[in-house]
């Protein structure tokens, strides 16, 4: 979500068991070949927001929360794919390169891929411009609406102009396969589509995968409108990372949040409460708004979600796939 939060004031006790839930970063299994990795859990404005002062992150940095991004690391080739590209990407960028080698490619990226054209999980291609560092032929997959807003559209059409970016269109449902055993396949979802549809991808390994679903606006409606049901996709991945942007509908004083969508995590895990325990723990929470409490791992939030059998992303984490 794009459009609200911006003017939520809170005050939070700072403890020394909230910083651990954003800069953790853990060491790779010296096996493993292919792995997914996390290089943000924010909504898109992150934490601190615009126009909260009393965000404690503005004086703890080890608190901020950059917006939702990962990445697919394939070892064996020094090859990777970003999966979104925010505001945050200089920092992130600087994380990959700290956990993993890229080979020639513009960034050492080998591929980007976008969900949909919402501030937080496309803008950072703005770093790829003449502005910047200008990269040569970047590799960007988009889907349809979103490639012809990147095509025509200012700033973005001077980047494929310049050639900064190579845009290359996907297909719903069409796995996007590279060395023989890695693929991702987008899945369009109901969302707020002014601009571009939306997409979540799953993301296959050589033995395990991922599902990567930052933002959808309700379960339900996927279902009925895409005849996708999240607990089939859930069934079918080995960890996966879903929309948290709010906790419950108590968040944002002054605003009628069920004019608002996205699943509250209350809600889905109310949903989820009859998964067996093992499909329970796949579930991995990111995207999640500065509001949202279980961005402190010191919160009552936070402990329910863990209560339940679900678990909050880090900021770093990895998911070995071989």
């Amino acid at each position: 979500m794009k459009y609200y939060g911006l003017l939520v004031f809170t005050t939070v006790l700072l403890t020394t068991g909230c910083a651990d839930l954003f800069s953790v970063k853990e060491p790779s299994s010296a096996s493993c070949n292919v792995e997914f990795v996390i290089l943000g859990i924010g909504q898109d404005g992150g934490a601190p927001q615009i126009g909260n002062p009393d965000d404690p992150a503005w004086a703890n940095p080890s608190l901020k929360l950059w917006a939702a991004s990962g990445a697919l690391v394939d070892h064996r080739y020094s090859n990777r794919y970003l999966f979104e590209a925010t505001p945050d990407l200089r920092e992130q960028m600087n994380l990959l390169d700290s956990m993993s080698e890229g080979g020639n490619a513009p960034l050492g990226l080998s591929a980007v891929f976008l969900t949909h054209a919402h501030i937080g999980h496309y803008t950072g291609l703005m770093f790829a411009g003449h502005e910047s560092i200008g990269t040569k032929g970047l590799k960007v997959f988009p889907l349809p609406r979103m490639q012809n807003f990147l095509e025509n559209n200012g700033p973005w059409d001077q980047l494929v102009n310049y050639k900064n970016i190579e845009l290359i269109s996907i297909i719903p449902k069409k796995p996007v396969v590279f060395n023989d055993d890695l693929s991702v396949t987008a899945h369009l979802v109901p969302h707020r589509d002014e601009y571009s549809e939306t997409a979540g991808y799953v993301i296959k390994g050589p033995s395990k995968s991922v599902l990567f679903l930052p933002d959808i606006d309700d379960w339900d409606r996927w279902e009925t409108e895409f005849n996708t049901r999240i607990e089939d996709i859930i069934s079918q991945v080995d960890v996966a990372y879903l929309d948290a942007t709010f906790f419950d509908n108590n968040e944002l004083q002054g605003r009628d949040m069920s004019k608002i969508p996205h699943p509250r995590v209350v809600a889905s895990m109310d949903r989820f409460e009859n998964l067996p325990q093992t499909e329970q723990n796949k579930v991995r929470f990111f995207h999640i708004n500065h509001s949202n409490k279980i961005r402190y791992s010191s919160s009552k939030q936070y402990d329910l979600v863990q209560q339940k059998g679900f678990k909050v992303a880090k900021r770093g984490e990895r998911v070995c796939l071989d």
